[in-house]
């Protein structure tokens, strides 16, 4: 039932703005009467490639893409893998796999003439593929700590293919360095919708989500981004 509201409220959020959008375009359009141009930009998320290089037992990559329909509203997504070794209480194991996130950014910046920077907020849901592997962990006795090795351990190994579903709300920025090039910052709450557990192992990671703990199902992250804006653009002429 909370799922439902929530996606209840995301959807006549979006169509909201979306309207609220079109409307204006619509006004400005009669006066205007210029034609209306679509751009797709498309680029990499450089905070995942710098944790790559620096970071041990980390690797990842993400893409990242919007498309332009009008000055207020773009579409956008995200599109990533990540694979990470790290160590939680007595178990140490290895998170490997992809994720997806779709959504819709409005710009709320009024730019000055020759300008195409945004200030913007944005929802996203998303969904992750993924599969742990417990590489070792240590059993507990009255005398001593044991660690078991990977093929000792009945729990070692990798587990079945999980998903993992959340949203995230988002405010950014995004400023024009050179033509067609662009710098972007944006900061993420996450909230998960579904989470699903391995046997005997709880799921405490999640690619594209990050940590996930029993008492808190919210998390954060940020984005740094450098994206292209791809030379064609799509044109329709306005009655």
């Amino acid at each position: 039932m909370k799922s439902k509201h929530i996606w209840l409220f995301t959807i006549s959020l979006l169509w909201s703005l979306f309207a609220f959008s079109q409307e204006e375009e619509g006004g400005e359009a009669k006066e205007k009467k210029s034609p209306r141009t679509y751009a797709l930009r498309v680029g990499l998320d450089m905070i995942k490639p710098a944790r790559t290089q620096f970071e041990d037992g980390y690797q990842g990559l993400e893409l990242v893409g919007d498309l332009k329909l009008n000055k207020r509203v773009f579409i956008a997504a995200e599109v990533g893998s990540e694979k990470r070794t790290q160590q939680s209480e007595q178990i140490n194991f290895t998170t490997k796999g992809s994720y997806i996130k779709a959504g819709i950014d409005y710009n709320f910046f009024n730019n000055w003439k020759g300008m195409n920077n945004s200030l913007f907020i944005g929802f996203r849901l998303a969904r992750s593929l993924h599969t742990h592997t417990v590489n070792n962990y240590t059993l507990y006795s009255l005398t001593q700590y044991l660690t078991v090795n990977t093929t000792e351990g009945y729990l070692t190994g990798e587990r079945e293919q999980l998903s993992t579903a959340w949203f995230e709300f988002l405010f950014g920025l995004k400023v024009q360095l050179l033509p067609n090039f662009y710098a972007g910052i944006s900061l993420r709450m996450h909230g998960l919708l579904n989470d699903k557990q391995p046997q005997d192992f709880g799921n405490l990671y999640a690619p594209g989500f990050n940590r996930i703990t029993d008492d808190n199902k919210f998390g954060g992250s940020i984005n740094y981004t450098l994206t292209y804006s791809l030379p064609f653009r799509f044109k329709k002429k306005l009655d």
